[in-house]
Formats: C-alpha cells, structure tokens, sequence
C-alpha cells in the first residue's frame, strides 16, 4: 500500500493584485494559511456583514452557481447569490497543481484577479509564501468506475487510474488552433513546468458581444490570447505551439479541484469547458459506489508530458482584446 501523504497549506499569508478578466475592476486577492481539513475557502472582504462579508464561500461543487465563461461559487443560505466569487479557475488549477488543500482566500470584489490570463503568476506566490506541511493526512477521491457525459462531439469522463492523468482534445475552425490534443500526468512539478503559464484565449470578433453581457471588461492582450482573421495578435507571440490545449488542461485541472480533494483517476475532455466539466462533477457526486474517499496517495505511471501540437503565426499588433475561452 502507497503510503499517505500530510496536507499542505502556506507558510505566511501573501497578495497580489490585478485587473478581473469580466468586471475590469481591480482586485486585490490574499493567500492565508488555514488549518488542516478547512480546504479551500474564499470570503469577500468587500461587502458589509449583512451583505456577507467575511461569510465561508468553499470552493467545492455544492457552492458553484454558474459556468459562464468560468466558475462562479457562492455562499449558502442567507446569501447565496449576494456573497459570490466569480472566475476562480486559475486559482484552483494552481492550487491543486501545487498540492495545496487548505487555504483562505480573501477577494475584496466578487471576481479573482486575471493576472497574465493563466496560473503561472498564482504558482509563484505559493513559492514566494512556502508550503507548510501539516499533522493531517491528505485525503484523495478515487474513481472506482468511469464516468462519462456526452453532448454530440463533446466528451468529459473519469475513469479509474492509478494516478493523476489529464487528456484533452480540442478541434478549432482556424489554422491558428487546429486540432490539439495532450496527455499530463501531475506529478514531479509537471505542472508548474508544462500547463502553469499557458494563458486564456479568445477571438476578437466576440468582444462586442460579450461586453454587451457585462462579461470580458478587462480582457486585453496583457491577460488573453487574442485571435483575429486567422492571427495572433500578441506581439510575444505563443508561450508554446499549442498553448491552446494546454490553456484548455489548466482550466479542467480547477474545474475539477472543486471535487474537495485531488483526483485519482485519468480524465479525458475532447471539445469541453467550464460548463460541461461540471456537468461531469455533478455525474460522479451522483454515483457514490463510482469513487472512494481515501488517504493512500497514487502511483505514477505516465511521462510528464505526451502529444501533438499545431503551431501559428503571429501578427503584432498595438491595442486589442479578446473574449476569453
């Protein structure tokens, strides 16, 4: 039997400040220690108590309101819908990418910080802070059985796998994405290395839009990949030839940390997103005998990085903003 491993949670409380991708409003988010078994906390240190501020949000299925564009968690009773922390992917892509299970987030507006558009600038407040290891063992939901929903072309699944194993595949109308697909299994820093830094990306023409909904305010080629006719608009061009796809992995690494604990198991997207992901989540929550709540930690089984890319060109260009993916 492998043995346990003890959770983790920072050494000291850290910052950080940044514009949110669909308010456009700035945002100061605080990392704070927390004790074995809290997980993963937000509260809003913006609104009054009768408002509720300073209310537990956890960051777990049962708390998410919305999938538009991102994940939306709220608070319950009393103000569920009123105490809401929106777009909170990246943040947890990092946080279960660092194998960090207890925090307390403090957000003093109702969305995370953006920052670069990926979770590369969350990872190094984590090392800036120093991880603390605690007196408690971490515990792990285990898939027993696979899981799988299905909307025409789009797939998300879970199945069993000695391990913590990400696929994806994803098929674009445009030279500049193409068909992309990557396996990564998440163990000795593979995520930090190959997934952390790949950024959001959108399509310009969607901008109008978007912005008519209240949503991609803040957007800007500081924080997305921006797509128009065919070329990428960022001077610095691509981080990697097929940022797209691992853009695509970071966001189902998050969407999925609101399951409470790491997952033992391989999943599989082809063409998924926040929504569909958990549409996923609340299938498995839905089948008890399809997973188990364990502290024996997994194997490793596969390289750190597998799969294909297609690379495009890059057209600089001064001022542009994209609707995020």
């Amino acid at each position: 039997m492998a043995k346990s491993k003890p959770q983790q949670t920072l050494k000291t409380a850290i910052s950080c400040t940044g514009v949110g991708v669909h308010t456009g409003a700035m945002v100061t988010m605080t990392f704070r220690p927390a004790a074995p078994n809290t997980g993963i906390v937000f509260r809003r240190t913006d609104l009054s108590p009768a408002e509720g501020g300073g209310v537990d949000i956890p960051a777990v299925a049962g708390s998410v309101i919305d999938t538009q564009l991102g994940t939306t968690i709220s608070a319950d009773g009393a103000f569920k819908g009123k105490a809401t922390v929106s777009t909170i992917e990246h943040v947890m892509a990092a946080l279960a990418g660092c194998g960090i299970d207890n925090l307390i987030i403090d957000v003093d507006a109702g969305e995370a910080p953006v920052m670069d558009g990926s979770s590369a600038p969350f990872v190094r407040l984590i090392e800036c802070a120093g991880i603390e290891q605690q007196a408690a063992p971490r515990r792990y939901l285990r898939i027993l059985r696979k899981v799988e929903v299905v909307d025409g072309q789009k797939v998300a699944s879970l199945e069993p796998f000695d391990g913590q194993s990400f696929f994806f595949s994803i098929d674009f109308d445009t030279p500049v994405i193409g068909q992309q697909e990557l396996e990564v299994e998440l163990a000795a820093g593979a995520f930090k290395s190959d997934i952390a830094d790949a950024r959001t990306f959108g399509f310009v023409k969607d901008v109008e839009f978007l912005r008519s909904l209240g949503l991609a305010r803040g957007s800007s080629l500081e924080n997305s990949v921006a797509i128009q006719d065919d070329a990428i608009l960022n001077e610095e061009g691509l981080r990697h030839d097929d940022e797209f796809v691992r853009h695509k992995m970071l966001d189902a690494i998050g969407d999925l940390f609101v399951l409470g604990a790491p997952v033992i198991g391989r999943y599989r997207g082809v063409r998924s997103g926040h929504a569909f992901n958990y549409q996923l989540v609340q299938a498995l929550l839905a089948e008890p005998d399809a997973f188990e709540i364990t502290t024996e930690a997994p194997a490793t089984a596969l390289p750190a990085v597998t799969g294909g890319a297609v690379s495009g060109a890059s057209a600089p260009v001064g001022q542009a903003v994209a609707a995020p993916a």
